[in-house]
């Protein structure tokens, strides 16, 4: 039997007016346009004050242009009960069922011969009712479009979910207004804050504090409209700095707008109060991650009582489809989650107590199974498993920071103290943590002596010597590392021992260097300790490459080579390819030099070891510059340099700005070269080095030495950032287009073979222990020993000698 229903149906629609401008998004609307012709269900996700009612009113309005049956917006506002939404939807669309007639139906029925798009606006709290209708709609009505806005989705068949983003943020704070203005989330602060301040601009002297603004609130379009209200009575600066309790803060919002609306609180309380009890507890717990997480992360982390391990799966999943939690790429092949700052900051309100101390304690001790789990790799030689580990602890620097700061307000020192020395070598190799590193493990050590073994105390000074090394502290790094020696031996630890025997060879001038780095090779022979081993040969390599020893130089980083092959150890393999990398620049031999770095290079990219990466980058950036390919030596020094400002490593950045103050002198451009040169001394001693020197001297013949002296007095002064700058930038001078590949020597023509030969001569050593140090005949000696004293004007090897040290070469 069929039954008449009446209807009456405006062609329009019923979409209202726009109250304001509609800003950037255009992108979004192409896309989502694009979409409904393929599609005729969409859903568009996300949280709360993301814009999603907004998205959807503009892209259904473009819609009904081609659609004779218009637009139609069908609201939910709070309070709306499920029983009623059918009705509440056939009420806006027009359709009067019948008593005892499934009123659904009735509005999938008027509907199927239409040509229009509903939509169905705020459904999370009908979401059951929505999908039901949505169903039928898409069943009956061929050419209906169906766009629903919520916090979740409908999950009905041929459903398309959308997530709508937050607006595009600038990435550079510092950009001026020309840039900086030209991104969504400052477009539409700019354009509400100028409805609430008439005159408001956007400015080179605010855009970086407007784009800290959007950044800090996740480029969240309701949370910036809020914030733009109150620059009717604050600065941006202002503004800026109460964004701690940007709840309290952003509170007065339009009064004609739904409860929910009003304020930031209103609009996340909206969200929290539709989660389960163990959504809640895991999005509150969730907040412990500063750095995003990865789901085995959170089951350990997160979970104990309400939420069982087994089910954090669900709950994540719950969450992500609420819109709370944001699914971003991966980490180390693993779905990688994370928070907007605002939810971040109302979840953390609600953690505290015995919960929060429970979370956290459990966020510490990941990291102490992380190192537990990275050791056990790394003495079963598996190598692949050791980089997907380095690589998550990149992503992970904020966490590892918290769990250290976390360890030391509660007192609680040991573990996160073991877990730093378990994952020492990882530290050292890539770089990250130089300037913290010493402070945590002293700090660490300190709270946890009374109940730290001799072994771990000399450990953990050996550990701090290292670092100190790193940084040219040598004086501090002896004194620790003798007292670290001490203690291993007291104890009978044969790996702090090695570890400390290896660092003082490094840093003690007392003993010879090569007498400790025989004793801790053979301790980790002994013991079978292959990567202290590994540690060994490279340390011989370069201490061996800093004395001028090239023979000893190159069969070090030969044997390491091997060694790290044999491993499969591929941060031991790239020290060992550096090494060769140098050993073959210092003996002229560039083609070879170039293949060693660039093998080298190919392999550090694969993983996280910027130290290295950085001592790549220079050493093919040197290769370029001895060859005298200016360009190359800029793009190659230039990264090294950016990643080593970027990573804190100023020692190393010291001696980049050091071979950017010879490129710049190379490029005629003597002034910026002197500059550069001080700075890089500025940054270390203070005093001119030897490789300084030959920037000075062909300086001052250009300058005059009172020009070189005032240049020196201001290059000592320049901030680090500025230094950093100075080189980077162009060259005031120009260079020839064809530039001898030797690097600076004054007052003379030597070939980089000559100077090596004369570093030798300096030295002492005869033609024949010359001979055998570079591997070549006596005769070949003798013949480079009588140009470089025709050359030089010179009768003596005495006079060689002088040279050498006057001129630094």
């Amino acid at each position: 039997m069929t039954t008449e229903i009446s209807h009456s149906i405006a062609v329009e629609g019923n979409l209202p007016l726009e109250p304001n401008a509609f800003v950037g998004r255009e992108p979004d609307v192409e896309e989502l346009l694009q979409l409904m012709t393929a599609t005729r269900v969409v859903t568009l996700c996300g949280v709360g004050g993301i814009g999603k009612s907004r998205l959807g009113l503009r892209v259904a309005a473009e819609l009904a242009r081609d659609l004779p049956d218009g637009a139609w917006l069908v609201e939910f506002p709070e309070g709306t009960r499920p029983k009623e939404t059918v009705r509440r939807i056939a009420s806006v669309l027009g359709v009067e069922g019948e008593p005892g007639r499934d009123l659904g139906l009735a509005v999938a029925e008027v509907f199927a011969g239409r040509k229009a798009v509903i939509v169905l606006d705020n459904c999370e709290t009908v979401v059951e009712e929505c999908a039901q209708l949505t169903r039928r709609l898409a069943e009956h009505c061929p050419e209906v479009r169906v766009l629903a806005t919520s916090r979740e989705p409908l999950r009905v068949p041929g459903e398309t979910v959308w997530r709508v983003p937050p607006l595009a943020l600038p990435p550079d704070h510092n950009a001026g207004a020309a840039v900086v203005g030209g991104y969504e989330a400052v477009q539409l602060f700019q354009d509400r804050a100028a409805s609430a301040r008439p005159g408001f601009t956007l400015t080179d002297d605010n855009a970086p504090d407007v784009s800290r603004l959007c950044h800090a609130l996740d480029g969240m379009p309701l949370a910036l409209e809020l914030a733009a209200g109150m620059t009717r009575v604050l600065s941006i600066p202002q503004i800026v700095a109460r964004l701690g309790d940007r709840f309290r803060l952003l509170s007065a919002g339009d009064r004609t707008a739904p409860p929910r609306q009003r304020t930031l609180r209103a609009t996340v309380d909206w969200s929290y109060d539709l989660l389960t009890e163990p959504e809640r507890v895991l999005l509150r717990r969730a907040t412990v991650f500063r750095s995003g997480w990865t789901l085995p992360m959170a089951e350990l982390v997160c979970a104990g009582g309400p939420v069982e391990a087994p089910d954090v799966l669900g709950h994540l999943t719950a969450l992500v489809d609420k819109s709370l939690v944001v699914v971003d790429g991966e980490l180390a092949g693993e779905a990688r989650y994370r928070l907007l700052d605002t939810i971040r900051q109302y979840a953390a309100e609600q953690l505290d107590g015995p919960d929060e101390a429970a979370t956290r304690r459990r966020h510490r001790d990941f990291f102490v199974a992380f190192a537990r789990d990275w050791e056990i790799a790394v003495d079963a030689g598996s190598w692949p498993a050791v980089h997907r580990r380095t690589e998550r602890l990149e992503r992970l620097q904020s966490d590892l920071r918290a769990a250290v700061e976390w360890s030391v307000t509660m007192g609680d020192a040991a573990p996160m103290l073991q877990a730093l020395l378990g994952l020492r070598w990882m530290l050292l190799g890539s770089g990250r943590f130089q300037a913290e590193l010493t402070r945590w493990v002293d700090r660490l050590l300190e709270l946890a002596l009374p109940d730290v073994d001799p072994a771990t105390h000399g450990r953990a000074l050996a550990f701090t010597a290292n670092l100190l090394s790193n940084t040219a502290d040598f004086a501090a790094a002896r004194e620790r590392g003798r007292r670290a020696l001490d203690l291993c031996r007291q104890a009978g630890d044969r790996l702090g021992e090695g570890q400390a025997l290896l660092v003082l060879a490094i840093s003690d001038g007392s003993q010879p260097a090569e007498n400790r780095l025989e004793e801790s090779i053979a301790i980790a022979r002994a013991i079978g300790e292959r990567v202290l081993e590994a540690e060994g040969h490279g340390t011989r390599a370069f201490l061996s490459l800093a004395q001028g020893r090239l023979r000893e130089a190159q069969r070090s980083a030969e044997r390491l080579v091997a060694l790290a092959t044999e491993l499969d150890n591929h941060l031991a393999l790239v020290i060992g390819l550096s090494g060769l990398g140098q050993t073959a620049r210092r003996r002229g031999d560039l083609q070879a030099a170039r293949h060693h770095f660039t093998r080298a290079l190919r392999i550090v990219r694969t993983f996280d070891a910027r130290q290295w990466l950085i001592s790549c980058l220079a050493g093919l950036g040197s290769v370029a510059l001895d060859a005298g390919d200016l360009p190359e030596a800029r793009r190659r020094l230039g990264e090294a340099l950016r990643l080593g400002r970027d990573a804190g490593l100023r020692m190393q950045s010291a001696r980049r700005l050091e071979t950017f103050a010879a490129l710049h002198l190379r490029q005629g451009d003597p002034r910026r070269a002197v500059l550069l040169a001080a700075a890089s001394a500025g940054l270390r001693t203070g005093r001119p080095g030897a490789r300084v020197e030959n920037v000075l001297t062909p300086a001052r013949d250009a300058l005059g030495e009172p020009v070189v002296a005032a240049l020196w007095a201001e290059g000592l002064a320049l901030p680090f950032d500025t230094a950093v700058t100075l080189a980077l930038e162009e060259s005031a001078g120009s260079p020839p287009p064809v530039v001898a590949p030797v690097a600076v020597v004054p007052q003379s023509t030597l070939t980089a073979r000559e100077r090596e030969i004369a570093e030798l001569v300096a030295r002492g050593l005869s033609n024949r222990a010359i001979a055998d140090e570079l591997v070549i005949s006596q005769a070949t000696v003798a013949r480079h020993v009588a140009n470089i004293l025709a050359k030089l004007g010179f009768t003596s090897r005495t006079q060689v000698a002088t040279w050498v040290v006057e001129h630094g070469v």
